[in-house]
């Protein structure tokens, strides 16, 4: 089972860009971020005429995320639990069914800037609501893989220009510290299974000659539980696609588990 995670960064605009990659990738399951569209203004005729399952919890201009996939879903929910007066669009969980039933869940992880301040605080509380569904996750003993946008820079090798990055809230000690309770569960950040090292990158901006510099951080993850960590075979960042016509300032990164 092929699982991809894309912040396809406003799915009108890329259409054209993420069927390219859709037909090219053959992933079995993909979840996008920054979506924004409501769920009716989604574009799903076109995806499910070639052959997609269509997913979404969407919000209007922002936000948003979606599960495509080309096997059968069960047990959808949508948003992140914990906080019912939250209305960002956010979280979408499904279990897919192939071979094995994995359990998915999309996410956008607030950004969080600036720092200090109230958005600051949404990101930690949010963290914290999804340490609290990981845990419960985890109890069910079933493979589990959360995959998003995690507006997270792990570690200083996860950027091109760490320094850049000091007073950001996507690498502030707070924030790298709320991430690695998560991964304290028992989650297995899937990238740095297989690749160690600097200048591996999912997010280039468009401002500054980002691209073409290479001046990039690495902000899109795969969690794994345990028994999704076992059937992990493959992890690949799609770098080329950022370099393509009117791309999202991300690039997909995949998983390939055992079947």
């Amino acid at each position: 089972m092929k699982i991809a995670t894309f912040n396809i960064n406003g799915v009108k605009a890329r259409l054209n860009a993420l069927i390219e990659w859709l037909d090219e990738d053959k992933a079995d399951v993909v979840l996008l971020q920054e979506i924004k569209s409501v769920d009716e203004g989604f574009p799903r005729e076109v995806l499910e005429d070639r052959g997609w399952r269509v997913e979404t919890h969407g919000q209007k201009s922002f936000n948003g995320v979606a599960i495509l996939s080309k096997l059968p879903l069960e047990g959808i929910t949508r948003g992140l639990p914990g906080d019912a007066a939250d209305e960002q669009a956010r979280w979408i969980e499904a279990t897919v069914i192939g071979d094995r039933a994995v359990r998915v869940c999309g996410l956008y992880l607030p950004n969080g800037n600036p720092a200090p301040g109230p958005k600051y605080d949404y990101k930690l509380s949010w963290m914290a609501r999804m340490r609290e569904r990981a845990a419960a996750l985890l109890a069910t003993e079933e493979p589990v893989v959360m995959a998003g946008d995690y507006n997270i820079i792990p570690q200083d090798e996860d950027a091109a220009r760490p320094e850049a990055w000091r007073e950001d809230a996507l690498a502030l000690p707070e924030s790298r510290a709320a991430f690695r309770r998560i991964l304290n569960l028992g989650f297995t950040e899937a990238f740095r299974t297989r690749v160690a090292g600097p200048g591996h990158y999912s997010f280039w901006d468009y401002q500054a000659g980002a691209w073409e510099k290479n001046n990039g951080i690495r902000i899109d993850h795969l969690l794994l539980s345990p028994q999704a960590a076992d059937l992990l075979r493959d992890v690949q960042i799609d770098k080329e696609v950022r370099g393509r016509d009117k791309p999202s300032d991300h690039v997909p990164v995949w998983i390939e588990l055992a079947a």
